[in-house]
């Protein structure tokens, strides 16, 4: 397959890279990392060059472009069907397209309370009441996955685009002592002991402290 390049921002601090790196991995795609530090003028005017919406992560493989994650997800499963990013059953297909876009476009309290960074673990974090419902359906869909497939993973036993999109949702409630019941715990655990979250988070605990925590969702 065509080597790749997947332009990608902090891996501490940047959920959206994470998930578009964790989907191309997911695909077999292989790829060369580009790293762009957004708050850095000259980089961010590189970045306007490479994507007008100034948008990672951003992936350019075999002649195509393709940003934003979800259509990063549709595109690694068009090249790699047998991959199985998502479930091969009609209706918990759907069912994974459907968390998966709530999850891409909402959420936006839960977002900002809770920004993520892999370094830090609070002991206790008081969430706002704002951010709370967002805590919750999370809480909820994930309950109602791994009730319904068996778990480890939201849709069974391999990791989906589902998880991608929730995985950077896991190192919040890490970071910030979100309170989860055994089952959500479990859930949590099994994306830390994934192999590329692992890897993942080896890339961001490596990254120069003197990095600025975004204030934004990348």
């Amino acid at each position: 397959m065509a080597q790749g390049r997947l332009t990608i921002s902090s891996k501490n601090y940047s959920s959206w890279s994470l998930r578009g790196w964790l989907l191309c991995k997911m695909g077999g795609l292989d790829i060369v990392e580009e790293r762009v530090d957004i708050d850095d003028p000259d980089n961010r005017q590189e970045l306007l060059l490479l994507s007008p919406s100034v948008l990672v992560p951003r992936l350019v493989h075999d002649g195509v472009t393709v940003w934003d994650t979800l259509a990063i997800a549709g595109y690694v499963n068009e090249i790699a069907p047998g991959a199985g990013l998502y479930p091969g059953d009609r209706v918990a297909r759907a069912h994974c397209r459907a968390i998966s876009g709530e999850m891409h476009s909402g959420f936006h309290n839960l977002r900002s309370a809770l920004p993520m960074n892999l370094k830090t673990r609070h002991k206790k974090f008081k969430i706002f009441s704002g951010a709370r419902p967002d805590v919750e359906r999370v809480k909820t869909i994930w309950t109602e996955c791994l009730e319904k497939y068996g778990g480890p993973f939201l849709f069974g036993s391999r990791p989906t685009v589902a998880d991608a999109m929730y995985a950077p949702v896991c190192t919040r409630f890490r970071t910030y002592a979100v309170e989860l019941d055994p089952l959500l715990t479990s859930y949590c655990e099994t994306i830390f002991g994934w192999p590329l979250m692992q890897e993942w988070t080896e890339g961001a605990l490596a990254e120069p402290d003197e990095i600025i925590e975004l204030e934004v969702e990348f």
